[in-house]
């Protein structure tokens, strides 16, 4: 197998991007699936580098990377040590960035013999569930989309951070990483850009949008994202394939670190239903 870890993608202006890919040298015109993490995510979280190995074993040239305002650096993309730039992500940063490695892919695999560029699923999971379903809905290059333990609401989460008022006179608010034990800042600036862009961030629009095929996948034990806004995406678009996975949490029973050589239960069953899924 083909990987290339830590591919750094510079752009003009902006925050470079660290970027994985994983595939088959030697089988033709393999999908791309491109994996969206979450918030306070990473793409070398807990057991994602085994999910990708294994999904680009059944044929798929899997690729994740980082948001380029997560909070990781190109030294140290795990531990958040940039937390001004962590500060200043907003969501539409987060679409500009999965449009720039899009076009990365097309650019990179335009004439590879392995990979067919023309055929990209999006995977998202959790707020990175929410922007893929936001990116897939305004980009016609995408041909399918799953997401996993997705939210369904950018509204409610944009406003609850903190109290306006004080937000907007202190210009910064913070959460605790309960990993890491940091106190991560979101200035101001992350409730001015939802409020600017409130019609284009607005996720149950894009879902009853989409035109292409749309697997949500749920862990009936989530306590971070409730089981309820799996629902309602599917309500959305009745359309789309829901998979409840009985027993998995938010993380679908992994953690990090992940010490373990194998996927847990789920997420192997996760691995099969994308499988099966982005093969159609």
């Amino acid at each position: 197998m083909y990987i290339d870890t830590n591919f750094i993608l510079n752009r003009a202006g902006k925050k470079p991007i660290l970027i994985d890919t994983f595939y088959a040298e030697n089988t033709p015109r393999q999908s791309i699936i491109i994996f969206c993490h979450g918030y306070k995510g990473f793409k070398d979280w807990g057991a994602w580098n085994i999910m990708a190995k294994s999904i680009a074993n059944t044929g798929f040239c899997f690729i994740k990377f980082n948001f380029s305002h997560n909070g990781g650096t190109m030294e140290n993309p795990i531990d958040f040590p940039d937390l001004e730039a962590f500060g200043n992500n907003n969501y539409t940063k987060e679409l500009d960035d999965l449009a720039d490695v899009i076009d990365w892919t097309q650019e990179t695999f335009k004439n590879h013999p392995s990979v067919n560029p023309n055929q990209i699923t999006l995977v998202g999971h959790s707020r990175g569930g929410g922007i893929a379903i936001l990116k897939a809905s305004e980009d016609s290059r995408i041909k399918s989309l799953i997401t996993l333990a997705s939210v369904c609401d950018f509204g409610k989460r944009t406003a609850t951070i903190g109290d306006l008022e004080e937000w907007k006179k202190d210009g910064v608010k913070y959460v605790l990483n309960g990993r890491t034990k940091q106190q991560m800042p979101h200035y101001y600036q992350f409730y001015e850009d939802f409020k600017a862009n409130e019609e284009r961030l607005h996720i149950a629009s894009a879902e009853k949008r989409l035109k292409i095929p749309h697997l949500i996948i749920h862990g009936d034990h989530d306590t971070s994202v409730k089981i309820d806004e799996a629902y309602a995406l599917h309500q959305w678009n009745p359309d789309s394939q829901l998979e409840i996975i009985e027993g998995a949490d938010h993380v679908f029973n992994a953690k990090h670190p992940w010490e373990k050589e194998v996927l847990s239960d789920e997420l192997n069953k996760i691995v099969h239903l994308v499988m099966d899924f982005a093969s159609k």
